[in-house]
């Protein structure tokens, strides 16, 4: 059910992040996303190299680590955590990013997100 797990790296600003990212350790941007086009901050970036992906983002209000895990089926998974009666979980929801996806906050405030490609 689980596939991949990526980290998710809190940056202060884009522009430091892509300028170290790509120009200093060559990984490659292959997407990025802001909700206002028109401002640097905040953003989401994606970086690839050599098959290893990173996903940086400039969003605040995340105090912990975070760590996106593509899984086959997200509301099986959902479901199943739900059963067992997991804490701080978050209803499953489509992202204009093309996920659907859901966040669950350990008790030391890191989030692993569940995602699942539309």
């Amino acid at each position: 059910m689980l596939k991949a797990a990526v980290p998710q790296i809190h940056v202060s600003t884009s522009a430091a992040a892509k300028d170290f990212y790509s120009d200093k350790l060559g990984f490659t941007c292959v997407n990025s996303w802001r909700p206002n086009e028109t401002n640097d901050d905040p953003c989401y970036m994606a970086f690839v190299r050599d098959g290893v992906w990173l996903q940086v983002t400039s969003y605040k209000g995340m105090l912990g680590t975070c760590v996106y895990v593509y899984v086959d089926d997200v509301n099986a998974l959902h479901a199943e955590l739900t059963a067992k009666g997991v804490q701080h979980l978050d209803p499953v929801q489509e992202q204009v990013w093309g996920m659907r996806e859901f966040a669950v906050t350990d008790p030391d405030n890191n989030t692993l997100r569940f995602g699942q490609e539309i």
